[in-house]
């Protein structure tokens, strides 16, 4: 048996071999595409739109600018930056081609067309050259990813030199109640809401789960810095419950 046979990583709560893990995350969002901004809105009463706009705030879109969208499922943060961009050209690429199915099926994917490709593929080989867009951003996905830091390389990789990276995620609230508190709510409730509106309690446990597994605010900005890039910096959103990593390829 090979060494990358007997590698594991975490599948939310269980350990499982590396070679797993990608088609487990397929499974889960196979399983949850249809109602999966659905489910967004309800688990998070709305607030992850105000997150994203503060990515975009934060990213300040420009003109022209070439985004390469990771996990990019339905298209929510494409969309929300070339509306803010006025133009520009958005690639989303996700692991899951029912959750790009999705997104080509909104209204705001047939009116930016011309402006929006739709690409399968993975977030630790990207299918592009080196140095091709301007912006890298991921949402809620790299905790998804077998290896982060891998995606954070590669994400370096197709920048061009100037290039940003942003990653909004789940990340850890600093208060040990107000955490404790969180927890009680993720656990007990959000699968609940996943069995009642997308019948599938299992995936939304996996979602859960994933979100406790994945690094601290100050562990990630390392894995940020030890990709390459520079001024690597973080903002917390709703005190901690999400973050906001940055990121400059120099």
């Amino acid at each position: 048996m090979t060494q990358d046979n007997t590698r594991t990583t975490h599948f939310g709560f269980q350990d499982v071999p590396e070679s797993e893990k990608a088609g487990r995350v397929q499974g889960v969002f196979n399983s949850v595409a249809s109602k999966y901004d659905i489910m967004n809105d309800v688990m998070s009463g709305g607030i992850h739109r105000i997150w994203k706009d503060a990515m975009m705030d934060w990213l300040a879109p420009r003109p022209g600018q070439k985004l390469l969208d990771v996990a990019g499922g339905t298209g929510d943060i494409s969309f929300r930056f070339l509306k803010r961009a006025g133009r520009g050209h958005a690639t989303v690429l996700d692991l899951t081609e029912p959750m790009l199915v999705e997104g080509r099926k909104r209204a705001e994917a047939g009116a930016m067309a011309e402006s929006l490709d739709w690409v399968v593929g993975d977030a630790m080989a990207l299918p592009f050259p080196d140095n091709t867009f301007d912006v890298y951003t991921i949402s809620f996905g790299i905790r998804n990813v077998t290896r982060p830091q891998e995606a954070l390389n590669e994400a370096f990789r197709v920048l061009r030199p100037g290039g940003r990276l942003m990653v909004l995620e789940f990340s850890q609230l600093p208060n040990p109640a107000m955490q404790w508190a969180y927890d009680r709510y993720s656990f007990n409730v959000i699968p609940v809401m996943g069995q009642i509106i997308a019948n599938d309690r299992d995936s939304y446990q996996y979602l859960v789960e994933s979100i406790r597994k994945f690094p601290d605010q100050e562990t990630f900005l390392g894995m940020v810095k030890q990709a390459g890039f520079a001024n690597a910096k973080y903002r917390n959103l709703t005190l901690g419950v999400a973050a906001l990593h940055s990121g400059w390829k120099i």
